[in-house]
């Protein structure tokens, strides 16, 4: 039988359980993958269990037909609380993250062209509900899901949205936007093969970096300069 929604429900523990689900499979845990495949109506090869599949899943088992219709009731529930383009903007910006977080394990096309079309929808809706740093924060969203999946051209074009915004309104924004806005810029720059630029966004946002106040944020744009591969800019 289909478990019941709780009155309150909460989209980022059923979110985490689809996590859970998609590791589980991955792991090949048998009561998990057969769970699964009751949900989905056929065998489950655990190495192509996608994040999308246990979404299924675990919408299948609140009694939805897909995790659209899940978000969807979750968000009608939810909106007396809070701004409806507020929530839905923090949830597509969650979901995106999920996706792209998980580009080293492989993404199914589907999943690729939903992660880019969530960047853009969360985008839109912080456009409808929050400040210009939601606006930059949605405009760097895209271009590192672009630069994720090769669309080098489309990454530099919101790249450089995102820099417009946080130069054009700096009081509204926190000191961590401007590292990450040139952070982006230098990958959205050297992936089109603009490697001076790109060296000097990367020098840019390693000296706003330093200048970041709290320890866990500056911890979290540490990280992001840390990935990737830096070296064509660290040599010549």
């Amino acid at each position: 039988m289909p478990e019941a929604l709780p009155t309150h429900p909460d989209l980022g523990q059923l979110r985490t359980r689809a996590k859970e689900l998609r590791r589980a499979v991955a792991r090949r845990v048998p009561d998990e993958v057969a769970r699964a495949a009751r949900a989905l109506g056929h065998p489950v090869v655990p190495e192509r269990f996608t994040l999308r599949d246990a979404q299924f899943v675990i919408a299948n088992e609140s009694g939805f037909e897909s995790w659209h219709d899940l978000v969807h009731e979750v968000g009608t529930r939810r909106v007396e609380e809070r701004d409806l383009h507020r929530w839905f903007g923090v949830e597509l910006n969650n979901d995106t993250w999920d996706l792209l977080d998980q580009m080293g394990d492989g993404v199914a096309p589907f999943d690729q062209e939903r992660m880019l079309y969530g960047a853009y929808a969360s985008t839109y809706h912080w456009m409808e509900a929050g400040t210009a740093a939601n606006h930059a924060r949605g405009e760097y969203l895209i271009a590192k899901v672009a630069i994720a999946l090769g669309r080098d051209g489309l990454a530099l074009h919101h790249a450089r949205r995102c820099l417009e915004v946080v130069e054009s309104e700096p009081d509204v924004m926190a000191d961590w936007d401007a590292p990450f806005a040139h952070e982006v810029m230098a990958r959205a720059l050297l992936a089109c093969g603009e490697t001076e630029d790109a060296r000097e966004h990367l020098a840019r946002s390693e000296s706003l970096a330093e200048a970041i106040v709290d320890p866990a944020d500056r911890a979290v744009v540490d990280d992001a300069l840390a990935a990737g591969d830096w070296s064509p800019l660290r040599t010549g």
